[in-house]
């Protein structure tokens, strides 16, 4: 299994009292689609898998795979323990996905820094995983950034097969790139150092902004891909602003860009809070010139 291109780690959609709307998830992937994207990440970071119970992934889980049509599908399990972690792949894995995104325990965080402790924890799932697992590095949240030599020895494992970087730091993408075999499949998680983590190595990204806009995500990849690299970095540039304000404003702001864009983003699980009135004029602002549709052709003058 090798992963490359354009993920879309996906918004889970609730109602006014915060139940999930199926049918939304399922509107916004008939989108996601046509778009062109490689695949989804299920129950994510971007999905508020925190705030989502066990039950709540599973039925996730299968409601996307009803509807995948081909596409990759990544199943995020965002657990502390190994067996809760193993449970979900297991009902994963029965539903086609293809590999589990798996992110650093951290609640006990004095023995979870231990190097030791977190190379235990990815192989002790991997050692049973059905399918293969992908590192998920994520300081900004967990508070604990896997080191590059513990990615290095757990790259050897067979049934680990990549990492997902969103540290945004794009020095330490530069060193993963240039430490770890060409078989170790590095995705970015972050849409503003997209094209640079192309340019070093990387072999594609699960990026929030594929939410909102996934066709000029999706070219930064293609473009680059077939050697077009000034229009890969054209499309870059088209979404760096957004890419680089829009997490300011949480996945709250990131739903109602959706919202704006024609897809089901709807309100934020508590204890989430709403945007402000002020916060909603300046997402509108932010994306009001952004159009993601009719982008499949060639950039002229391209820069």
């Amino acid at each position: 299994m090798r992963l490359s291109g354009v993920f879309a780690p996906i918004c889970t959609p609730f109602d006014g009292s915060g139940n999930i709307q199926y049918d939304a998830l399922q509107e916004n992937l008939a989108k996601y689609r046509l778009a062109g994207l490689r695949g989804f990440v299920v129950s994510g970071s971007t999905g508020e898998a925190p705030f989502l119970s066990q039950d709540e992934k599973r039925k996730l889980f299968q409601s996307v795979s009803q509807v995948a049509d081909g596409n990759v599908l990544i199943a995020g399990t965002a657990t502390e323990s190994v067996r809760e972690t193993l449970d979900l792949i297991q009902d994963a894995a029965k539903l086609g996905y293809v590999a589990a995104l798996v992110i650093t325990p951290h609640y006990y965080r004095s023995q979870m820094l231990r190097p030791e402790t977190q190379a235990s924890f990815f192989r002790s799932v991997a050692d049973s995983s059905p399918i293969p697992i992908l590192l998920y590095n994520f300081p900004q949240m967990t508070g604990i950034d896997l080191p590059l030599d513990v990615v290095v020895q757990l790259s050897e494992h067979p049934n680990i097969i990549g990492i997902k970087d969103s540290s945004g730091d794009i020095d330490r993408i530069r060193k993963l790139t240039s430490t770890l075999p060409d078989t170790f499949d590095v995705l970015v998680g972050g849409s503003a150092i997209f094209h640079e983590s192309l340019c070093l190595g990387a072999k594609g990204g699960i990026l929030g902004m594929a939410n909102v806009l996934p066709r000029s995500t999706r070219l930064i990849y293609e473009r680059y891909q077939t050697g077009d690299v000034r229009g890969s970095h054209a499309f870059q540039q088209k979404i760096m602003e957004v890419s680089k304000v829009a997490p300011n404003y949480g996945i709250q702001g990131l739903k109602y860009a959706m919202d704006l864009k024609g897809f089901f983003g709807g309100p934020t699980r508590l204890p989430l809070l709403p945007l402000s009135t002020q916060q909603e004029t300046d997402i509108e602002l932010l994306f009001r010139d952004m159009d993601d549709n009719n982008l499949d052709t060639p950039i002229k003058n391209a820069t």
